[in-house]
Formats: C-alpha cells, structure tokens, sequence
C-alpha cells in the first residue's frame, strides 16, 4: 500500500511564461514560506498585481464537496508528544487547543478564526462542530521508532499509542484527531523540504482502525528558517528580519500554525474525500493550503499581512485563552478568499 502523500505546506511557484498556460488547470496556491531556490512570488500576484483588497481571492478556485465525511460532532484532539518535550512547551499548545473553542477570548479571537471552519458541512447540511476538546495525550519520550521516521512508520507510533499496556489513547474514529508531535531532534520523512506538517488516516493493516491524523514537527534545530518562519528567517534570504514569537520559543510558536491548519483540514476533509480543490484526491488542495502564508490584510506573495504587535515587542494576530498565536487564515468557501478574525471588518 503506497505511502500517504505529502500534505501541507507544498507550495506551487509557476514561472512567468508558464502562468497563463497551467491557471486554468491547477488552483493558484495563496501563501508563501521561503523554500531554498524558490522565488518570492506566487501565482495570485500575476492574476492581481498590486491589489490586496481580497487575501487570496480567485475565480480560478473550486473548492468542492465530494460528499465524504466531515466532523459535525465534538471534536477530540489526542496529543501524542514523541520524544522530549519541556512541561512549558506542552502548555503553550494545549492551550492552543483548548482556544478554539473558548468563545470569550479577547477579540480578534483563535475561536473567531474557527468560525469560518465551522462554516463547511456535509451532505446533510450538518455544520463543523464548534467544540473542540482537548482529549487525552501519550508521551513516547524514548523515541521507540527512532528519531527517524517515515509517513509509514509515524501511523505505528500511533498504532502504539492506542494498543498501549497501560493508558492507551480511545479509539475514536469518527471524530478524534491523533496528534503526532515530534520535538526538535526528530526527523520525518520530507521535514524541511516543502513539508512542515501533514495530514492523512491511519491504515487498517497497521494500526487496525481508520483513524484521522495528523504530525507536525517542531522544526527549532532542523528548519527553523523554513517553518518557524516568520519568527526565523533563512539565511540564505539577506536583509529579511525575524519578528519576536508571542510565546518566547521559535520552534513552538511556529508549529502552532501548523497544527491549526492541519486540524482545520482534518475536520473538514478527514479521509480526503469531502472539501478540496483540484480533481485528484491524493493531492488535495485543501482549505488551509489555499491560504497558506497569510496571517492578515494585505497577505499573499512574500508578504504575511498585516499582523498585530504587542507591548513586548512579540508579533501576533489572534488571542487565545491566557496566550497570543500567529495562525495562519483559511479559506471561506461562501466569500471565497481567506479570511481571519484578524481582518478590519471583522
């Protein structure tokens, strides 16, 4: 059985010539990281030139609805943190998670950006729950697969978190999301090389069940530059300027984009077929992608949009429960462009 594919963070750089040609057949990607030998543009800044008034809007996209399932009942997110994890590290995502669905954070909000999320449905006009739970986690701090791992082998370590002797993960294949977090000397299949995180479901003839998921790596030693970024910078791109992460931990800070773009994509297209673009489903473009590297007004191309500063100096867009993120927005399928709570109208 093949590999699953890489999903997230694969970005589409079209030369200028080939432009016209290829935009009638692929969806134009809206984001940006700064991958080695890739030039800082993309396929929205041909089609509208200096005009920022919609963030990634485009007539050349169809996000579609396959008629799949989606996660119209509580969501459960299952942190399994493999290798070794500091207790601070922990709380800033846990309390990312549990800020989706906290309604009365402070404006512009982490549940104001889920609210576009819930915004999908399935085909019988069931809506993406608004609850998100932050369920039980599974520490593997001696790394039983290795500090190497495939997109093959990252479906064991789960199959080892749920079959576990003592305190498995519940099996929860209709709305639980596996989380596999790697911490920093981790290496995955593809990390750092157009793949900050992905998204897929578990086989059956590894891990016994059909179970969504999800790894995301902290990239502080391997890629920090790449998808840490904005809050690192590579140094092969000269004069660009880090901005101070929320949080105080690069590594961390910038995973948190991450797991929120691929929550957002597990809950509305959890076994790839339901909401995606393009017409093949093993390279969906899906509701994240499309605005990847667009954290407020004005993003697209090289440029994140306008983002929010602190009194500390830390640069962020949304605010969570006791904490501030950098997340990233998503695609509203009604408006079709992305959209963030971050934004002036909102």
């Amino acid at each position: 059985m093949p590999a699953p594919p890489v999903k997230v963070f694969f970005i589409i750089i079209l030369p200028l010539f080939a432009t016209s040609l290829l935009l009638a057949t692929l969806p134009p990607v809206h984001g940006w990281r700064p991958w080695p030998n890739q030039k800082a543009y993309n396929t929205t800044d041909f089609i509208f030139g200096g005009s920022k008034k919609y963030e990634g809007s485009s007539e050349f996209v169809h996000l579609k609805y396959h008629m799949g399932p989606v996660l119209t009942a509580n969501i459960t997110v299952y942190p399994i943190w493999y290798g070794v994890w500091q207790n601070s590290q922990k709380r800033i995502i846990r309390e990312f998670i549990s800020s989706i669905s906290a309604v009365d954070s402070k404006p512009p909000s982490v549940s104001g950006w889920w609210k576009t999320v819930q915004l999908y449905t399935d085909q019988t006009g069931a809506n993406i729950s608004g609850h998100v739970l932050l369920g039980k986690e599974k520490n593997d701090r001696f790394y039983s697969h290795g500090k190497s791992l495939t997109r093959l082998s990252v479906q064991s370590v789960i199959k080892s978190a749920v079959t576990a002797r003592t305190k498995p993960l519940p099996i929860n294949p209709k709305n639980g999301v596996y989380l596999l977090l790697t911490s920093d000397d981790v290496y995955v299949q593809d990390f750092c090389n157009n793949v900050c995180g992905f998204h897929y479901f578990t086989f059956p003839s590894i891990v016994g069940y059909t179970l969504p998921y999800a790894w995301v790596g902290n990239s502080a030693k391997l890629c920090p530059g790449l998808c840490a970024y904005p809050f690192s910078v590579p140094d092969y791109i000269p004069g660009l300027k880090a901005v101070k992460p929320p949080n105080g931990d690069v590594g961390v800070d910038g995973m948190i984009s991450v797991i929120g773009h691929e929550i957002a994509e597990l809950s509305t297209n959890p076994l790839v077929n339901a909401w995606y673009a393009g017409q093949d489903p093993v390279f969906p473009v899906e509701i994240a992608d499309l605005c990847e590297g667009i954290y407020g007004t004005g993003g697209g191309g090289s440029y994140t949009g306008q983002m929010l500063n602190g009194k500390d100096g830390a640069t962020y867009n949304m605010n969570g429960i006791r904490r501030r993120f950098l997340l990233q927005w998503v695609w509203n399928h009604l408006l079709n462009y992305c959209t963030g709570p971050n934004a002036p109208d909102q």
